[in-house]
């Protein structure tokens, strides 16, 4: 087992953020075998570099990290980060509400996401984690979770709002890549 090689910090020591087109965003994660000091770091940097993006959360795959981690925060008392994360949906009940991305910047559709969840897994200590979420913290956890299966929040898009999303990303100035890779969800 080795230990979490971590990527190079840009400026102010945080780290880039990948946006879509990138392979590491389009693949599932690998499970974290490995609980050191430079998996504490790269948490610490991941949260710091959410914060500052400004973010919600931040998954592994979004820094360049093709690890099954992300971090959080919601508000008050909605802040931490899960390592290995499991997600449970406790609702069949949809709420549809604008989301984005870090990794597509700039754009937002409105999404349907569960409106509560759990989500379980460890902390970078391999101390259990059990967090159930309603409402916008629901949705980051979804939104994360699926950031480590591979998927963009547009992949969950239906008819002509996936239609303009794609269109969107193409324009997008940030957008270095011809298109997103093809899609696993319909």
């Amino acid at each position: 087992m080795e230990s979490v090689v971590l990527p190079a910090p840009g400026p102010g020591g945080l780290l880039p953020i990948v946006v879509t087109g990138q392979p590491v965003l389009h693949r599932p994660a690998a499970p974290v075998t490995v609980f050191d000091a430079a998996l504490a770091e790269l948490v610490e940097q991941m949260t710091a570099s959410m914060k500052a993006a400004p973010g919600a959360g931040l998954a592994g795959p979004q820094v360049g990290v093709g690890l099954r981690l992300f971090t959080y925060d919601c508000g008050p008392g909605q802040r931490g980060h899960v390592v290995n994360p499991v997600l449970e949906r406790l609702s069949t009940v949809l709420e549809v509400e604008a989301e984005g991305c870090l990794s597509i910047p700039g754009l937002r559709y409105p999404t349907p996401r569960a409106s509560r969840v759990r989500v379980t897994g460890v902390d970078v200590d391999g101390k259990p984690v059990d967090v159930v979420g309603e409402g916008y913290l629901a949705r980051c956890f979804q939104h994360e979770v699926d950031h480590l299966d591979g998927v963009l929040y547009v992949e969950r898009l239906g008819g002509k709002v996936r239609k303009q999303a794609l269109k969107d990303i193409r324009a997008a100035s940030w957008n270095g890549t011809p298109s997103l890779e093809p899609s696993r969800t319909s």
